[in-house]
């Protein structure tokens, strides 16, 4: 077996590395207190404020910290009998959801046939949205079937909710469209 000098440098310095903590944890030397301290220096003066992970329907408790109104860090909340301060790959990467550059900001719309995107004011696109499920619902509306039996539905619509949703807003959501009688309800969280 031939090892190259990488190889061995690499070696040597794995190797002492773990001698040196194999001594010291043989010594009783505990890391915990330089742990807490990283942990203090981290969030020090920041603002912390419980919330929900956005990400599923479990609903795992986060603490988000905040400087000057600044997201500085994400991190579950130990307190939660959920998750007990722990986070999925998903919920750990929340931070980076909301500090992405990359992430839409504001309502795009492209129009039938078009190439582009263009950016719209959310009061447009939210007439725009009603304007259509209007529409829909009008020229797709089943009052009775054929024999005679009293449906009132519309089966040209499909209504999926998100799993980030809490369980009052979905029940909101599930009566509103019962309202207009789509009978396709799904939720993310189950699917």
């Amino acid at each position: 077996m031939q090892v190259s000098r990488r190889d061995f440098l690499q070696l040597t310095a794995s190797a002492g590395a773990g001698t040196a903590i194999g001594g010291l944890v043989g010594l009783g030397v505990t890391l915990a207190p330089a742990m807490a301290r990283a942990q203090e220096l981290r969030i020090k003066d920041a603002k912390t404020t419980p919330s929900i992970c956005p990400f599923c329907s479990v609903g795992c408790a986060t603490l988000i910290h905040t400087v000057d109104g600044k997201i500085v860090n994400i991190e579950g909340d130990p307190r939660s009998p959920h998750n007990e301060g722990t986070l999925c790959p998903k919920g750990a990467a929340t931070y980076q959801l909301h500090m992405n550059p990359n992430r839409a900001t504001k309502v795009l719309h492209r129009k039938p046939g078009a190439k582009d995107w263009e950016v719209v004011e959310l009061e447009w696109a939210m007439d725009r949205v009603a304007e259509l499920i209007k529409k829909t619902r009008d020229e797709t509306f089943i009052e009775k079937l054929p024999n005679g039996k009293l449906v009132n539905m519309s089966p040209a619509i499909f209504a999926l909710g998100g799993a980030t949703l809490d369980n009052e807003f979905n029940h909101v959501c599930q009566k509103f469209w019962r309202g207009l009688g789509v009978v396709a309800i799904e939720n993310q969280a189950r699917i």
